[in-house]
């Protein structure tokens, strides 16, 4: 009992201690006045609308902010008090939901310095992190984590597929002090490791010796041809042979159509190229390894995690069919508040989310089915008509007997 409660008391101690550097519920329409939209020439932007979508747990708490047209930019940012990651964890988090099942566009979100402006926000400008979803046909659903470094943005050298179904999901990123990741997706992890064999930020530590190359009498092949091994003097036989059973047609015509020869049939005593029998090389050293020195172009960086000033987030993406919502973005350096923070908001909302979406799917696969009996029944009814049509008209037909003719012929 006492461990128990020692360690709630260290939980309480750390959600006390979090700091939290930015959060953002778009919790009312306040939101149109703190985030600014992109005015940069050259592009046609979108605008976002609150909204919960059509299926949702709670309305209002479920609320977010959507892409609202379809084939557009949206650019749309918002700064906050600048801060340093310096020696502790940071933690991004936010939900994305892809209501209109989308077939090609971002969700992601982009991280920035105080240089950010954002009405000149666009494709271009630099960022610090992009994270998130993005997804473009069957061939691209990914989880982008795209570092800038030393000026230059760095992908990740791994695959993280992301979700691509209808429902809200949680994206965590954790940048460690001790330069490690790790990358949740609706609090579960997928994907975590070295920031330094993640992603190309340095140069290797190890290059190939130039100086050293293979020796030319060093041997790599496992087997050598028998030196005295000789190819059988019956060996060699054509691959095709006249076709024995062929006879000439009897209608040939040598003079019309050339000399008679019968098709040709593979041999059966074809054996094919000979190839001396392998032997194990005697003079075999095994494969050469190009021997590696240390790089000299290469220096170690333990400040590989470290974004000096942290100042605002947005989102900077394309979208070819609108219906995206975002939500409950979350900025902190304690990644188990930003847990609880899923497990209280995220999980519910999931959960709502799915069952109420079965339940619209259920009452229009009734309607359509109702639809779908309707027209049937009215089909069948069209066709008995036709057929009552059909029966009448042909009641209503005189037999053609010949006595008018008859009678005429008497006249």
């Amino acid at each position: 009992m006492l461990l128990k409660t020692s360690l709630l008391v260290l939980v309480a101690i750390n959600l006390i201690n979090a700091e939290v550097f930015f959060e953002e519920n778009f919790a009312d329409d306040t939101w149109e006045s703190t985030w600014e939209y992109s005015e940069h020439p050259g592009k046609e932007f979108g605008k976002f609308k609150r909204s919960s979508g059509k299926f949702f747990n709670d309305e209002e708490k479920d609320k977010g902010i959507q892409t609202s047209e379809d084939f557009r930019f949206y650019a749309l940012s918002r700064k906050f008090q600048a801060f340093s990651n310096k020696d502790k964890p940071l933690v991004i988090q936010f939900r994305v939901k892809h209501e209109q099942n989308i077939d090609c566009g971002g969700g992601y979100v982009k991280v920035f310095d105080n240089s950010l402006t954002g009405k000149e926000l666009h494709g271009d400008s630099p960022y610090l992190i992009m994270f998130g979803p993005d997804i473009c046909g069957p061939g691209t659903k990914k989880v982008h984590v795209i570092f800038s470094y030393k000026g230059k943005n760095h992908l990740i050298n791994k695959d993280i597929r992301c979700k691509d179904d209808v429902y809200s999901h949680l994206y965590t990123l954790i940048v460690r002090p001790d330069n490690t990741y790790e990358v949740l997706i609706d609090n579960e992890k997928v994907e975590s490791g070295s920031l330094e064999a993640d992603w190309d930020f340095l140069p290797p530590k190890k290059i190939k010796d130039p100086s050293a190359k293979k020796p030319e009498d060093w041997e790599d092949n496992a087997t050598i041809d028998d030196p005295e091994d000789t190819k059988p003097e019956d060996w060699d036989k054509p691959q095709l042979i006249p076709d024995k059973d062929a006879v000439k047609p009897e209608d040939w015509d040598d003079e019309m159509d050339g000399e008679w020869e019968a098709p040709q049939v593979n041999n059966p005593d074809y054996k094919g190229e000979w190839k001396p029998k392998q032997i194990d090389n005697p003079k075999y050293k095994g494969p050469w390894v190009h021997p590696e020195i240390d790089n000299p172009e290469y220096t170690a960086d333990d400040n590989l995690y470290l974004r000096e000033e942290i100042a605002g987030i947005g989102f900077d993406l394309w979208q070819v069919k609108a219906g995206t919502i975002f939500g409950n973005v979350l900025i902190t350096d304690d990644p188990e508040h930003a847990q609880k923070v899923g497990e209280d908001v995220w999980r519910p909302m999931f959960e709502g989310e799915k069952k109420m979406k079965e339940a619209l799917d259920e009452v229009e696969r009734k309607k359509r089915d109702a639809e779908a009996a309707e027209a049937g029944a009215k089909k069948a009814d069209d066709e008995d008509e036709d057929e009552d049509e059909e029966e009448e008209d042909s009641a209503g037909e005189i037999p053609e007997t010949g006595e008018e003719d008859h009678d005429h012929d008497e006249l």
